[in-house]
């Protein structure tokens, strides 16, 4: 059946009536264009608005220019509606619940009231993904454990302001640190941040040597290097391919703007549906933040994911930064950095300087 505003309407109808937790009212508002977001929907972004195309067509937009779904099917249409349509009422609801209070209640809320309305919606909620979707196991572990641990202190660009993690074939963290300028000399000496800090009188502080150094290692199948700034633009894509690179994610943060960038690339291209380098600030609890069956639905299903398991966790920062941990095995030594061990070096040109 092709989708028209009548058909659409009609099929909501028979769904709003056979629920306790619907009403007509609640479908999204529908337009012909996103130019039409702000006049329908009657503020800049955040809820969900229909663009109907004459060929059936549906695209869902959460702002004029974020496009979160597009399909035909008729049931994934409504499934979206409902799932807009639920996140309010159990904001409204995890408001006013007693105990653990509204974050930890608000995403299963949300499956709750999608469950009342169509098991198979709950159980797709819960997934995180798309239809036939298979629901990813428990993680079953400290969530603040590999990666999430440093989610707090990172968006004030503590310890450093870029985290960057790169996978491939017999990698080497020394070699990538050398190809992004770190002094050859401190590599080959074993220089840690324990012996920076020395040099700095123990201060180590922003203003100072800091900001010429990298730290660097390997923690599990991915190296990792995190600094403030580089001597330059960086390796091209070419030259980490040559050292055997095959994917790279790199974080950055830029506290004084509250923007916090993720960027994913693998065999030389960007895994971003076409959206670009990705802003974290995106990311609403309850909300998947990337495109729906998508090159990075695996991200929304790991992030449903850590929601459900840790409703403790009150930061979504961790949430997202375990959800990555989950979903990429991305790990950062917690013991070795914090207590000086990590490996080290200052960049070559400042270093000769």
């Amino acid at each position: 059946m092709q989708i028209s505003a009548y058909t659409l309407k009609r099929a909501w109808h028979q769904v709003a009536v056979s629920s306790d937790v619907l009403d007509d009212a609640m479908l999204p508002p529908t337009g012909t264009s996103p130019d039409q977001y702000e006049q329908h929907v009657g503020e800049p972004h955040g809820r969900l608005f229909l663009v109907l195309e004459d060929d059936g067509t549906v695209r869902g937009h959460i702002g004029p220019y974020r496009e979160v779904f597009v399909t035909q099917d008729l049931d994934q249409v409504l499934y979206f509606a409902a799932e807009d349509a639920v996140r309010k009422l159990a904001e409204h609801i995890a408001a006013r619940s007693p105990g653990s209070g509204p974050v930890a209640n608000l995403v299963s809320g949300q499956a709750e009231l999608l469950d009342r309305i169509n098991p198979a919606w709950g159980s797709r909620f819960r997934n995180g993904g798309m239809a036939g979707v298979q629901p990813p196991t428990a993680c079953g572990r400290d969530p603040l454990e590999r990666l999430a641990w440093i989610a707090d202190s990172w968006r004030e660009q503590d310890p450093y302001t870029h985290l960057a993690f790169f996978r491939g074939e017999s990698i080497c963290a020394e070699q990538i640190a050398l190809l992004h300028g770190a002094d050859p000399a401190q590599i080959a000496a074993g220089t840690r941040l324990a012996d920076l800090r020395s040099m700095d009188g123990g201060t180590f502080d922003y203003w100072d040597i800091v900001w010429e150094t990298c730290c660097f290692g390997q923690a599990g199948d991915w190296a990792f290097l995190m600094y403030h700034e580089t001597p330059g633009s960086g390796p091209d894509l070419e030259a980490l391919a040559r050292l055997g690179v095959t994917e790279t994610v790199h974080l950055s943060a830029t506290s004084a703007k509250a923007i916090y960038t993720f960027d994913y690339m693998r065999n030389g291209r960007r895994i971003d549906d076409d959206w670009g380098v990705l802003e974290l600030i995106w990311y609403d609890r309850g909300r998947a933040p990337y495109f729906r069956g998508g090159q990075l639905d695996f991200l929304n299903q790991a992030i449903r994911r850590a929601e459900l398991d840790h409703p403790e966790l009150t930061s979504e920062f961790e949430l997202y930064f375990h959800a990555l941990e989950d979903a990429l095995d991305l790990q950062l030594p917690r013991q070795d950095i914090q207590q000086g061990t990590v490996r080290a070096a200052q960049w070559a040109r400042r270093n000769s300087s």
